[in-house]
């Protein structure tokens, strides 16, 4: 039996974030409305990063590891950016606990390159 998976797998992630980081930002650009208006920033941060993390996870399956590439790239976006779409969207800071995992997991996915 072979367990390993397609690596084609992470296109279709990619596709999935795709659609939810091109709806999330465009939420954010037309409807989101908070009364601090930091937190506009914050949710433009999160779907920056959501955007261009998703575009390169549409290379993972040249990578030659694609399953570490696109995992931390995946557990990036959903660590980093989920967690600022939440600090935003609640406008609390207090849920951003999860934001540096992300963004070291984005720096290991890119230094995972290197080998």
């Amino acid at each position: 039996m072979n367990t390993r998976m397609n690596p084609h797998v992470w296109h279709k992630v990619a596709a999935i974030s795709g659609v939810a980081a091109l709806g999330l930002g465009t939420y954010g650009a037309h409807v989101f409305n908070p009364q601090n208006p930091t937190y506009k920033e914050v949710w433009q941060t999160a779907s920056l990063y959501h955007l261009v993390h998703t575009a390169a996870l549409v290379a993972a399956p040249i990578t030659s590891r694609p399953n570490i590439f696109g995992g931390l790239l995946t557990t990036g976006i959903l660590a980093f950016s989920g967690t600022c779409y939440t600090v935003a969207l609640l406008e609390d800071r207090t849920y951003a606990t999860l934001a540096p995992f992300g963004g070291f997991a984005f720096v290991c996915a890119w230094a995972s390159l290197l080998f």
